[in-house]
């Protein structure tokens, strides 16, 4: 068979542990098989990230502006016991962290629906997107202990010198206090990925925040996106036939519970955080969540949305059999494989990723899964595979 051909690379990052094992198994049983794979290779693995002073992560992100579109692979974020593990020469930054920052990304999540797999909320029907402001709020906060009585006051100083306060309060007693910030910049980066991934998505955007309470800043936030969707993308909405509309985070949250779902749920840092936990949850597991990271630009970056399955990784060092699920990491390399596609005009490819998912999805709800899902499915007498059977009987399909 000739193998489907690329014009231009994809960015390959590779990353740690257990999804370290599987990306090479789908490589080898799902992608080379069937394409003359292009990729532009970079090592995320803790232990080149260390070598490297952590340029190699830089370096990825670079190459993901210079060729648009990256699958990546899941990593570690060291802690203190992951700097004695590997001998670390600091305690390196999270990759994610890094590439978003370099990149100005939106993240976006959503479930991968599969029959068998019955989310908790029985009437969701179609995946619900998160859309994530990566950037700012409580996640950059200033916080201080308040030792007694006292005032607390907001305090700019211009570059001029001027000065603007508010008053925070009047302490009669300890208590504690905590400033935060965004930039108009980054809202309006995070605006043009929402506005930009539903028209590529065919899909209404909502987006919530509490601007009854929080009269400047969380109402710059509903200003912003309201002044860039009414001068850039009313028409193009309207076009595509999709709706964007604001409502107050508390009435999202009760609209979400009474709705099938289909659309897109733009949160600011923490709320995003939050709810995009709730619904992998509710869906089923993080192992079937996608995760794309969205600039303004263009730029795409496809991952999974869980972690490395450090516990499994051990038993597999120690030759133990292992039952992780690969079906994220599979989805971000069809994810990324349909987007070059669509950006070269290669149709070959994009079927080609159709076709990737469709056998993911088929073998499951034929009965045969990973441990994960065969301790929640309602599919009976499941077959369980372990990690290797189940990308092989996803290669058969294929």
């Amino acid at each position: 068979m000739e193998k489907i051909k690329m014009t231009t690379p994809l960015v390959e990052m590779d990353g740690d542990e257990m999804t370290r094992i599987l990306w090479k198994m789908i490589k080898d049983n799902l992608l080379e098989p069937y394409i003359d794979l292009k990729t532009e290779y970079y090592d995320l693995g803790l232990q080149h990230r260390n070598e490297t002073n952590d340029q190699v992560t830089i370096d990825s992100a670079n190459a993901t502006k210079k060729y648009k579109v990256a699958v990546k692979c899941a990593t570690i974020t060291p802690n203190a016991a992951r700097m004695d593990e590997y001998d670390l020469k600091e305690m390196w930054k999270s990759p994610n962290g890094t590439i978003r920052a370099i990149l100005d990304g939106t993240v976006f999540r959503a479930p991968i629906v599969v029959k068998g797999i019955e989310p908790c909320v029985k009437n969701w029907k179609k995946p619900i997107t998160i859309a994530r402001h990566a950037y700012g709020d409580v996640y950059k906060g200033t916080e201080m202990k308040i030792p007694g009585a006292g005032k607390a006051e907001l305090v700019y100083t211009a570059e001029d010198g001027t000065q603007q306060k508010e008053l925070i309060h009047e302490f009669d007693g300890p208590g504690i206090i905590q400033g935060m910030h965004n930039i108009s910049k980054s809202i309006a980066s995070f605006a043009r990925s929402c506005f930009n991934y539903a028209l590529d998505t065919k899909q209404d955007l909502w987006f919530a925040t509490k601007d009854t309470i929080s009269k400047k800043y969380d109402h710059t936030f509903k200003d912003i996106f309201q002044e860039i969707y009414d001068a850039e993308y009313d028409e193009k909405f309207k076009k595509a036939g999709i709706v964007y509309f604001y409502t107050l985070i508390d009435d999202a949250v009760a609209r979400v519970m009474k709705s099938e779902g289909g659309y897109i749920w733009a949160c600011k840092n923490y709320d995003g955080d939050v709810m995009s936990d709730m619904v992998s949850s509710a869906f089923g597991s993080l192992a079937m969540m996608t995760s794309v990271l969205v600039s303004p630009e263009g730029y795409y970056e496809y991952e999974a949305a869980h972690g490395t399955v450090q516990r499994h990784y051990y038993k597999h060092l120690k030759g133990e059999e292992t039952s992780t699920n690969s079906v994220a990491t599979i989805f971000a390399w069809s994810g990324a494989l349909r987007k070059r596609g669509e950006l070269d005009g290669n149709k070959e490819l994009m079927e080609f990723a159709d076709r990737l998912e469709k056998a993911t999805i088929d073998t499951i709800e034929s009965g045969s899964m990973t441990k994960d899902l065969a301790l929640i499915t309602t599919i009976e007498n499941p077959n369980v595979l372990n990690s290797e059977e189940f990308i092989k009987a996803i290669a058969e399909r294929l």
